[in-house]
């Protein structure tokens, strides 16, 4: 009774915490009585977040501004526009807009907008193993939180890499090589930007959480990054330094807040976030420092050769953090030397890994540290061997070094086991393979009186009419044939099809990973995967 009495106060105490509202268990899979925790903090930055980076959009009105101070943004997400907008402005056109349903909207049409915000995040890399449509509608709110930032960050970090700015090489250090900075994640090289400046004026920062609560080196990397004239199209701005001698921590970041929105920069955080040094804010705002002012010179005597990410290695990776592996994959290659995430995907489809035995984890020490990493590559070839992968060629050294197109080769098998996976568990053990998927496509458009496919590499694929009659086969009247070219068309009609298809395709619940480019280039790989996808979606109507 006494361990009881202790642990209600415990649990008091708890939920008095500043800033942390308590939520009781939400979901069924959560047990009776469990409390998640959410941030306020969080609730109302993302709340001001949206409120200001969709307030210019119509089709938002009925549902802005959203009031930070209560719980209208749970409410907010609960129709599916709000989300499918903000994963746009993320990853620019990965809805097509003509998919969202916007008006009258009813049981059936909401559950479409929540189906296509959902599988669309999935397919730019959010993790919503645990979030169904329901959830969403009833606006539970640590599951909204944790997508809507995973959703934010994506956008966030996306021009944090060298591919996208090649100005981001005058961070390398000392000694240190072009491919060792591609390694760093968008977090370390948020952390590298902000000392490269603060460096200037003797300061350094490890964190956004400790480092920055005395708002010090905030004062500081704002006057460095602020616009010093020389550029035309951005006048002069002199920040104001004299908030530096306020001896109030919390009207010391206020003042220093009122200089970033002079740079048009006050977002994420408010002075009590910076004094309590929230971590995932403070990153959010020096991200968003660093995307408008990144004030770094690109290297004029050096030439560098930066290799851009192609489509499929961008579909593979937003694969692999759907399927939340850890740690999050930012590069394709760097991130899977130590066959960790390889190994959780083999998991991840039913290959039994034996992780006490034979598997090494970090830190790899020392001089056998890559001996360690070499180890587990040799596990990972090992366990494709046992299930038969065409892995000809292919040696655990090729993983550890980055081999492209041999590590590419693996991750396809797995990606086209997991999709083949769910076919099998929904046809109740059925064996899928391309045939079959191709004869069950066949089948369903021949019903619906359509035109049949010969194979992935059809060139009627490149249409995408097959697709939207698949689609429409599935789901009757969902898709709007007047949106869709016909006759003979030029390649942005058929990228205009291709948008559209594979909207509606994830619109209807199908988890599309394969990317509109993909369709038109009738890419074979990628076409078995939307089919397959939409026969598993077809075989839960049967």
């Amino acid at each position: 009774m006494k361990d009881d009495t202790l642990a209600q106060g415990f649990k008091k105490a708890l939920n008095k915490k500043e800033g942390i509202v308590a939520i009781s268990g939400t979901s069924e899979s959560s047990s009776e009585g469990t409390q998640h925790s959410i941030s306020e903090q969080e609730r109302i930055a993302f709340a001001n977040y949206i409120n200001s980076s969709l307030e210019k959009d119509l089709d938002c009105k009925h549902l802005l501004p959203i009031d930070p101070n209560t719980g209208a943004l749970f409410k907010a997400v609960s129709d599916g526009i709000l989300l499918c907008k903000i994963i746009n402005l993320s990853v620019p056109e990965t809805i097509d807009e003509r998919t969202i349903n916007k008006k009258k909207l009813t049981a059936f049409t909401t559950q479409e907008n929540l189906n296509l915000a959902l599988n669309s995040a999935s397919a730019i890399g959010c993790q919503v193993v645990n979030i169904g449509a329901q959830d969403l509608k009833d606006g539970k709110p640590h599951l909204v939180l944790g997508l809507l930032w995973q959703i934010i960050k994506i956008g966030l970090f996306s021009e944090i890499q060298l591919s996208r700015n090649e100005a981001i090489a005058a961070l390398l250090e000392e000694g240190e090589t072009l491919e060792e900075l591609m390694k760093l994640s968008p977090e370390e090289l948020l952390l590298r930007w902000a000392n490269f400046h603060l460096k200037k004026v003797g300061m350094s920062i490890s964190n956004f959480s400790g480092d920055i609560q005395d708002s010090k080196a905030y004062f500081h990397l704002l006057d460095q990054i602020a616009p010093d004239g020389s550029s035309e199209d951005a006048p002069r701005i002199d920040i104001d330094m004299t908030g530096l001698h306020e001896k109030n921590l919390t009207k010391r970041a206020e003042l220093m807040l009122k200089q970033a929105n002079r740079l048009g920069c006050k977002q994420f955080v408010t002075a009590t976030d910076v004094v309590g040094g929230h971590a995932k804010l403070n990153m959010a705002f020096v991200a968003t420092l660093f995307n408008k002012y990144p004030a770094l010179t690109k290297l004029e005597d050096q030439e560098y050769i930066v290799k851009v990410e192609t489509r499929e290695e961008k579909t593979f990776r937003n694969w692999m953090n759907s399927l939340g592996v850890n740690p999050h994959v930012h590069h394709m290659y760097s991130d899977l030397m130590d066959a960790l995430v390889i190994l959780q995907l083999y998991d991840k489809t039913n290959v039994p890994v034996d992780w006490d035995c034979r598997v090494n984890r970090p830190p790899y020490k020392g001089a056998g540290g890559n001996m360690k990493k070499i180890e587990n590559c040799n596990y990972a070839v090992e366990l494709g061997h046992n299930i038969g992968f065409s892995l000809v060629g292919i040696a655990g050294t090729d993983l550890n070094t980055g081999n492209e197109t041999l590590t590419l080769a693996l991750v396809w098998q797995l990606m086209r086991r997991y999709t083949l996976k769910v076919l099998e568990d929904l046809g109740h053990g059925e064996v899928a393979g391309e045939d079959l998927i191709v004869s069950w496509v066949n089948k369903t458009l021949t019903e619906a009186g359509k035109s049949s496919i010969k194979s992935f590499k059809d060139k009627s694929i490149g249409t995408s009419i097959p697709v939207l009659d698949v689609i429409e086969a599935i789901k009757p009247q969902s898709v709007n044939f007047d949106l869709v070219k016909t006759g003979s068309l030029s390649d942005d009609d058929k990228l205009d099809n291709a948008k559209y298809a594979i909207s509606m395709a994830r619109k209807i619940g199908a988890k599309v990973y394969a990317l509109p480019e993909d369709l038109v280039e009738v890419n074979p790989k990628m076409v078995m995967t939307i089919f397959a996808c939409l026969m598993g979606r077809g075989l839960k109507k049967a």
